[in-house]
């Protein structure tokens, strides 16, 4: 084989972190799987880190303190570095309510390699597409530190990007998020 092929292919990768944060209930897995999908379907390696499944395997020995949590962070933050390094478009979703918990992923990503992406909705729609229950759990007091109840979310200082899950439809968004990431020269198409 022509190493020169490969080291070629090699140099062309191109790795970024899409961090969305946001309320349970605002989209960022919808968005997020309908994006590695079209990510793929354009043959964009991409992969998602949902902070739902992290929670069942990575980071199944955590719990919902602050520290906790902060630790939840920085280990999928370590591993969305790895992804991205290779080359991958990885998409984080992850409620990641504050902005000590966003600075840090930064802090361990690089700011040229992450792009924070604001999945906005309000806690009143969040409630109402509650598939799994937990607000409603949280209301009960059955729930401790569920964010938006009884633990804060902070809406984040600085974004890239904002994406308004309550007024527009999951298309539209798709659209926005996918335009501003060719203007960022992070796809092209």
């Amino acid at each position: 084989m022509n190493s020169k092929y490969f080291q070629k292919k090699q140099s062309n990768l191109k790795g970024k972190v899409l961090w969305f944060t946001g309320l349970s209930g605002s989209g960022k897995s919808t968005i997020a799987i309908e994006l590695e999908s079209i990510l793929r379907n354009e043959n964009i390696q991409a992969k998602i880190l949902d902070g739902d499944v992290l929670r069942t395997g990575l980071n199944n020995n955590l719990g919902f303190s602050e520290e906790d949590r902060t630790e939840n962070i920085r280990r999928t933050a370590e591993v969305a570095k790895m992804f991205s390094d290779s080359g991958i478009i990885v998409i984080v979703a992850f409620i990641t309510p504050t902005q000590a918990m966003r600075d840090l992923a930064r802090s361990i990503i690089g700011n040229e390699f992450i792009v924070e992406v604001y999945i906005n909705s309000s806690l009143k729609i969040c409630e109402k597409r509650d598939v799994k229950g937990l607000y409603l759990k949280a209301r009960k007091g059955e729930i401790n530190n569920f964010t938006g109840i009884n633990s804060p979310f902070e809406v984040p200082i600085r974004t890239d990007i904002e994406i308004d899950t309550e007024r527009e439809t999951i298309e539209v968004c798709l659209i926005k998020l996918i335009d501003f990431l060719a203007k960022k020269n992070v796809i092209s198409y």
